[in-house]
């Protein structure tokens, strides 16, 4: 992790232990495709609305996965004589937005062979939806989707992360669900994924700027087992990460994919890589939530904050 926020890096250390104790946590990939969506126009809506329903024929899509072949969706909106064309493709271990712009390109090519009057505005239309908040994003997944859960039992909420399993679930209810609904929140139904996601990206060589989207994400909590356990989840469903190309190529980032196990490509299985990098992602934003939401609990967070970002001795101790 890369931050200048002191506290940062220990707090997510103590919910780690706290998870290690309990039995580690699980992550399952759901989905895995980067979009874009490039805008086109004609002269008339009549004649964008063929071009949509030729998209989004099932008969039509064999023959346009072979003039792009990591080719796995096209979703089409219109907005009077204007389509949007959101295509989702598989990019291995890159991140994938420029492989995708070329693909992308080389299949409007095709088009206009029967869509001669189609006028390419751009390349994005912002459907993608790219660097921004966006619904789209939210409902349909951009990047790769991650699920990652833990089972704390109460001994450990108790030692390790100093409260108790009811305070913590009554406080992800109140703040990250009905806070977050009352602030009229997009995606952001977390405490401070956006924290964690950042400091990762920095870390690894990923783009900083797609934090805004990876860092979409709901928290979950939920007492079990006769409220002796705690259940805990994180839903990430745009995370955009890649293992080569970009930032990766860099010393210091490409050391810590090393040290993660996912630098480069993977040689036998395509994908791989970064799709465990979104997991790792996924893991991390799960203990930051666990430990802020503790802090909170127990009302230690302005006390933490205190102790260690605003000494610069103490902040030595943590940083890095």
């Amino acid at each position: 992790m890369a931050t200048t926020e002191g506290f940062l890096i220990a707090s997510t250390n103590r919910a780690c232990k706290a998870i290690h104790l309990s039995g580690g946590a699980t992550s399952v990939l759901l989905r895995d495709g980067m979009t874009r969506a490039p805008v086109v126009r004609f002269n008339s809506a009549k004649r964008a609305s063929e071009l949509k329903f030729f998209l989004e024929d099932p008969e039509n899509f064999g023959t346009l996965s072979i003039v792009f072949n990591r080719l796995q969706g096209i979703q089409c909106a219109i907005a009077g004589k204007n389509v949007y064309i959101r295509f989702t493709c598989s990019t291995g271990d890159a991140m994938g937005m420029n492989m995708v712009s070329k693909g992308v390109q080389n299949v409007l090519d095709f088009l206009q062979n029967d869509f001669h009057d189609m006028d390419v505005i751009g390349i994005s239309g912002n459907f993608c939806s790219d660097k921004k908040p966006a619904a789209v994003n939210w409902i349909e997944g951009h990047g790769t989707s991650v699920v990652c859960e833990a089972v704390i039992n109460e001994e450990v909420v108790k030692k390790v992360l100093k409260t108790n399993i009811h305070a913590l679930v009554e406080l992800n209810m109140l703040k990250n669900l009905v806070g977050s609904a009352i602030a009229g929140a997009l995606g952001g139904y977390n405490a401070h994924a956006s924290n964690i996601v950042s400091a990762v990206f920095i870390a690894t060589g990923q783009n900083p700027a797609q934090n805004i989207e990876s860092s979409h994400c709901i928290t979950m909590m939920e007492a079990i087992n006769n409220g002796k356990d705690l259940h805990v989840s994180v839903t990430m469903p745009s995370i955009e990460v890649g293992t080569v190309g970009g930032g990766t190529q860099l010393a210091s980032q490409s050391a810590c994919l090393n040290l993660l196990g996912v630098k480069g490509a993977s040689k036998e299985s395509p994908g791989a890589n970064s799709k465990l990098l979104a997991t790792i992602v996924a893991g991390s934003v799960l203990a930051g939530e666990l430990s802020l939401m503790s802090a909170i609990a127990a009302g230690q967070l302005v006390k933490s904050h205190m102790k260690y970002n605003r000494s610069s001795k103490d902040m030595s101790k943590v940083a890095c």
